[in-house]
């Protein structure tokens, strides 16, 4: 099993612990750091995209994809 398939294999099984992907843990790392950046204020997602950036390559529409599925909504 090559490093590639190892790296795809853990983004694509949820971890057991609870029930996120890498890339849905990430992100709700970072959202939770960039609110309290902002002293608890809602996160633009364009700013939360550019910061997700560091971690992970996806784009806006894939952003906004596990943003619905984790129940992370807008005003």
């Amino acid at each position: 099993m090559s490093p590639q398939d190892v790296e795809t294999l853990l983004e694509t099984i949820p971890d057991v612990r609870d029930g996120l992907t890498r890339t849905e843990r990430i992100i709700l790392y970072v959202l939770q750091e960039t609110q309290r950046e902002l002293n608890g204020r809602n996160v633009p997602t364009v700013m939360l995209y550019g910061r997700v950036q560091e971690y992970v390559n996806l784009s806006e529409a894939e952003l906004n994809l596990y943003l619905d599925r984790l129940g992370v909504s807008g005003d």
